[in-house]
């Protein structure tokens, strides 16, 4: 079998990882179960750029559950957990090409050791697999007939690459279901944000000013948890709208120059570069920390940071000390990569449960509808996003209400009044 890990050696590591995972991963569970039974993937072929950790490694064992012939690799040269990508391929038999600290040019040939099956359907997180597909790769583009993306990075990309006629094959936006992105976005980035840069630097969050540059789902959740810990968060933004909920929620709202001064801890979460940039560091107070909750490492200008400091060291792991020529100290963490899948282990396995159970049903909607639609990026089926609910709801023992004939009659009718 065709394979690049760092270490196969460390397989039973990574398999207890997969296995303590899964015990907090119900609804893919049961997904995998009756995929097991029913092989409504059986013979699909499945490229995957993901983050390789044991939640991604849950859905992996899905979909060969359910049939598909599965290749992976890593969606980020720093987040790949070495012994789950070894375990994949010693127990389960899975391709996986990802290596934690790889290079950018390993990191490309490793997509392309995920494409080399020609894919049927892809998986992707940022969309690089999908864009090295449609660039250098697009002879496999006869083969594939529908993708997922993971995060909101990536439907930006694959959005522009649909308006400018780019796109030559649906994607199913799974960031955008509403089972993901208010509960992995908000409750996932907002936890594991915070565990990443706590183990990177062990400082003590409450009384500290905690800026979060960005108030999506992700910036609410890092925004609601650092007020949980007693920081005294400031919110900077560009849309209006989500600058004014931010003020609703009793945040304080102000330009990055202005938090930049009296921040002790920036957190970018936009998925847009160049957020913290020169003007920002060249007035940044003394000690400040800096960190990227975002998809890729480009929120934070680490090239101005390097420009700027006379001085560089490594304190802590994950932590880099710019030191800059008035002695001020600027620490950048996890490189300005994903401070939460850097420095941490990334989402909690039962907000992950949610996100991965979206992405196999909807392989499973592009593998059994054979769907015709068109070369865009669209929403997930409602019946899918609604259906994640209700299995999480019963793995969590909840029942609610459901509607009566005469509700769902008064529901659809236009014509009762006062």
């Amino acid at each position: 079998m065709d394979y690049r890990v760092k270490n196969i050696a460390d397989a039973s590591t990574g398999a207890a990882k997969i296995e303590w995972a899964g015990t907090e991963m119900p609804v893919i569970k049961g997904i995998a179960a009756r995929f097991a039974r029913e092989q409504p993937l059986h013979g699909v072929r499945i490229s995957a750029c993901l983050h390789v950790t044991a939640e991604t490694a849950n859905l992996m064992l899905t979909l060969v559950a359910g049939g598909a012939q599965v290749r992976l690799c890593a969606s980020n040269q720093l987040s790949t957990q070495d012994d789950v990508a070894a375990a994949l391929v010693a127990k389960h038999g899975i391709p996986v090409f990802a290596a934690r600290g790889e290079s950018t040019d390993q990191y490309y040939k490793n997509i392309d050791a995920a494409l080399a099956h020609r894919p049927q359907i892809t998986l992707d997180d940022g969309a690089d697999l999908i864009t090295v597909l449609h660039g250098r790769r697009s002879e496999l583009l006869a083969d594939v007939v529908g993708g997922t993306e993971e995060t909101t990075t990536g439907v930006v990309r694959l959005r522009a690459m649909a308006r400018d006629g780019a796109l030559r094959y649906p994607v199913i936006a799974v960031n955008d279901a509403m089972s993901k992105h208010f509960f992995d976005n908000r409750y996932g980035t907002g936890q594991s944000t915070l565990d990443g840069l706590l183990r990177a630097t062990n400082v003590l969050l409450a009384g500290k000013v905690f800026t979060v540059a960005g108030y999506g789902w992700c910036g609410r959740g890092i925004a609601m948890r650092a007020r949980g810990m007693g920081a005294r968060v400031i919110v900077t933004e560009v849309d209006p709208l989500r600058a004014l909920e931010a003020v609703m929620d009793g945040f304080e709202v102000l330009p990055m120059h202005d938090a930049a001064k009296i921040s002790d801890i920036v957190v970018s979460a936009t998925g847009q570069k160049n957020v913290v940039t020169s003007n920002h560091l060249e007035i940044a107070k003394d000690g400040c920390l800096l960190a990227n909750a975002g998809h890729f490492n480009v929120e934070i200008n680490v090239a101005a940071l390097d420009g700027l400091a006379r001085a560089k060291s490594s304190p802590r792991p994950n932590v880099e000390e710019y030191v800059l020529p008035d002695g001020r100290r600027l620490r950048l963490l996890a490189e300005g990569r994903l401070v939460n899948l850097v420095a941490a282990e990334g989402h909690p396995p039962a907000v992950m449960d949610m996100s991965f159970a979206n992405q196999a049903l909807c392989v499973e909607f592009f593998a059994a509808k054979r769907p015709k639609l068109a070369a865009l990026v669209h929403d997930v089926p409602i019946e899918i996003d609604q259906q994640v609910a209700r299995l999480k709801l019963e793995t969590m023992r909840v029942t609610i209400d459901i509607l009566t004939p005469e509700q769902l009659a008064y529901a659809a009718s236009w014509n009762s009044g006062t």
